[in-house]
């Protein structure tokens, strides 16, 4: 909205600080009373008229309050939630809706507390960014017609980089510190939190930033931290052959066999010929006289996230604009099917990369030591004294760091989204329809898992287990689930049969 205000009203407004009109008028207490009030009237109404054009531009065009509103601690990245929230496991964390509170239920306390993250956003891998980069300079040196929201293209220069953390992902991971200690203040401000990560650098900064942030809520609460900072920080190498719960590898069936091996990709091929069609040929319509593959189309809508996360406040892209809401809830069941088939429940060796870090963590919640055989570090997780793997009552808190494949295969060998039939590759389904998984609402830059036990006041003084991923509470499958999602701890470790047996990792 623009509004006209005409300025030239004032100029018949005495002005004490113009000689000629001081002279005939020595003091404002001299001005006509009427004239006075007319004028303090015409400021009001200007600085009236002013705040709500911006107010009205606000909620007309959010991008005005974009920097402040785009990414909060409590509920994640929230700017074009219908856009950005089907972005795939390329989606900023935001706070997944929940069915059953995610609060602490009353009369109840937390008596220990773990979360499993992934890395905060960061720049395309290396492969990606090379691909990404030769696809913008395929259009510059091809399109000599640059039509309608394409427009920016003709300016628009490739500079990201490759692999690291973003600015905005690291204050993903300081907000994600912030939150973790603000939620579980009461133990937090009491025992020390045991901090693990895999050893690629993002996922390294991911935790110093999540530390970063925790410290910083710890200090807000007490004063003081009596605990040294820079925290100590379990560094578990990712070079091949090395034993790490954080990071697969070790399967070879896995990870170069068929059908193991192209599960996924399969999967997604199928689902790609369905949906991407019709967008490539309104790209290549509005940037003639290029013609894209579907696997550069697919570039095109990947460039929608990693440029908005390229920016320090999250600014949407331009290229979020080019596609529609359906066509970016098709992507993201898109990147769903890569998941689900790759690592996930769709792939017979998915489930089995996860078992070792459900053994880790049955060993937390029952202040044993860890049983396994597959990809359990018993170099680290067996020391003696436990120094880079405490169990028991004086460790109640813990954060692990790794990244969105690895916790797919951790999801899947806990069955949290235990679903009746797999995912189609011809038909899209809604997350809710897929038992609560999508990629969006499990894995996206800097997501988090909460493990929780919980004592209760109630007749059964068994403790609680309960599942919290990404601010949704997710129903524990097969051990006799009460209404809040929780069951009790020895029906919970008896539901893990799959992992606690190794899973499959016989055919490895």
């Amino acid at each position: 909205m623009v509004v006209g205000i005409d300025f030239e009203q004032e100029k018949s407004l005495p002005d004490p600080q113009n000689k000629e009109e001081r002279d005939s008028s020595r003091s404002r207490t001299r001005w006509p009373y009427s004239f006075t009030s007319q004028r303090l009237i015409m400021i009001s109404v200007i600085f009236l008229i002013f705040i709500g054009t911006f107010l009205f531009s606000s909620i007309r065009n959010p991008s005005i309050l974009r920097k402040k509103l785009c990414d909060t601690i409590s509920n994640g990245y929230q700017c074009e939630p219908k856009i950005s929230h089907n972005w795939g496991q390329y989606s900023p964390y935001f706070a997944v809706e929940s069915e059953i509170s995610p609060d602490l239920p009353s009369n109840c306390e937390i008596t220990f507390a773990q979360v499993l993250s992934r890395h905060g956003a960061r720049d395309p891998t290396a492969s990606k960014t090379v691909t990404y980069a030769k696809l913008i300079q395929k259009i510059k040196t091809t399109v000599t017609e640059y039509k309608g929201d394409y427009a920016f293209l003709k300016d628009y220069n490739y500079n990201l980089g490759a692999d690291q953390l973003t600015a905005f992902g690291e204050q993903q991971m300081v907000n994600s510190g912030i939150e973790f200690f603000n939620r579980y203040q009461h133990l937090a401000t009491h025992f020390p939190l045991f901090v693990r990560t895999a050893s690629q650098n993002r996922v390294v900064v991911s935790a110093q930033k999540f530390n970063q942030g925790y410290h910083q809520a710890r200090r807000a609460a007490t004063g003081s931290d009596p605990i040294s900072y820079p925290y100590n920080i379990s560094i578990i190498s990712e070079d091949a052959g090395q034993n790490n719960t954080l990071s697969h590898g070790l399967c070879m069936a896995f990870e170069t066999r068929s059908p193991y091996n192209n599960t996924g990709p399969s999967a997604q091929k199928t689902y790609q010929d369905i949906f991407l069609p019709p967008l490539t040929a309104r790209i290549n319509a509005n940037l003639p006289p290029i013609s894209l593959t579907a696997s550069e189309t697919i570039s095109f809508l990947d460039l929608c996230s990693f440029d908005t996360v390229a920016s320090p406040t999250g600014d949407i892209s331009p290229f979020c604009g080019l596609f529609t809401e359906i066509e970016w809830k098709q992507y993201s069941y898109f990147q769903s099917l890569g998941k689900f088939y790759g690592f996930g429940p769709g792939n017979a060796l998915g489930p089995t990369q996860g078992v070792g870090y459900v053994n880790e963590l049955v060993a937390r919640l029952t202040g044993t030591a860890v049983n396994d055989h597959t990809s359990v570090n018993h170099t680290l997780d067996d020391e003696s004294p436990p120094s880079t793997f405490p169990v028991g009552n004086a460790y109640p808190l813990f954060a692990d760091f790794s990244h969105d494949n690895d916790m797919t295969s951790v999801f899947a060998a806990l069955g949290l989204f235990a679903t009746n039939h797999s995912l189609s590759n011809t038909t899209q389904e809604n997350a809710v329809q897929a038992g609560g998984y999508s990629a969006a609402w499990t894995v996206p830059f800097a997501a988090r898992a909460y493990f929780e036990k919980m004592r209760c006041v109630t007749d059964d003084k068994e403790e609680l287990v309960r599942a919290v991923v990404n601010g949704r509470v997710v129903t524990l499958q097969g051990c006799g689930a009460d209404s809040e999602g929780r069951c009790k701890l020895s029906n919970f470790i008896n539901s893990l049969s799959f992992a606690k047996s190794g899973g499959r990792w016989a055919d490895c």
